[in-house]
């Protein structure tokens, strides 16, 4: 887990030494900073590796109307050192679907509160079912408004408490041992709004992997 203080909070992985994948939206104005290893938002830990970021780069067909392409990556400008409390978020080998009841889970320092702007200073970590595309994208959910499509995930926690939230942007999704998702919006723990990531999709995953080699 990368912590990212910008303009505002978000999360990140460490996808290798260098890089941290994160969300597009993320504001990174401002002297941004990307600390492995945190617990705590506040206090500054033993284990804890600062970095300053070398080089932000957004998915080159983000849309921040719709959230496609909601992924960026961040150049570190130095080398991570893998240690007990830092470690490497492997990217999946393939970009598969999730199918829907799997079970996930998401971390990130976000508010525990709806409607709350104080982010959590401990990272906490939630439980999440992925919920069908077509259920989320029914007239009780989000009622293509904000579209679900196969380019996203859609997952929420039990009656809809278990979620992510304003500051998890960017928090890698995980299910079944596997990284598959990037945290892209949602209505915190409102069961009609849930969570939606951005899918690890071969697209996206060519993408990086290009954009990595591209600019190493």
């Amino acid at each position: 887990m990368a912590l990212i203080k910008g303009l505002e909070i978000c999360a990140g992985a460490l996808i290798n030494e260098k890089w941290v994948l994160t969300a597009a939206h993320c504001d990174l104005r401002g002297k941004s900073q990307v600390i492995l290893g945190a617990h705590s938002v506040a206090q500054k830990e033993k284990l804890e590796q600062t970095f300053s970021i070398k080089r932000a780069i957004s998915y080159p067909c983000y849309d921040p109307e719709t959230f496609q392409g909601d992924l960026q990556l961040l150049q570190l400008d130095g080398k991570a050192v893998i240690t007990k409390a830092v470690g490497i978020l492997h990217l999946p080998k393939r970009g598969e679907d999730v199918k829907p009841h799997t079970k996930c889970h998401v971390a990130g320092w976000g508010s525990t509160k709806r409607d709350s702007c104080k982010v959590s200073n401990i990272l906490r970590e939630a439980n999440v079912t992925v919920i069908d595309r077509r259920v989320c994208n029914d007239p009780k959910h989000y009622a293509f408004k904000q579209l679900v499509d196969n380019s996203m995930l859609c997952a929420g926690g039990r009656k809809g408490e278990d979620d992510s939230c304003s500051g998890d942007s960017g928090s890698p999704l995980i299910c079944d041992n596997i990284f598959r998702g990037v945290t892209s919006f949602g209505k915190c723990g409102d069961p009609k709004k849930p969570g939606v990531y951005i899918l690890l999709t071969n697209k996206y995953l060519n993408w990086i992997q290009k954009t990595i080699a591209g600019v190493m």
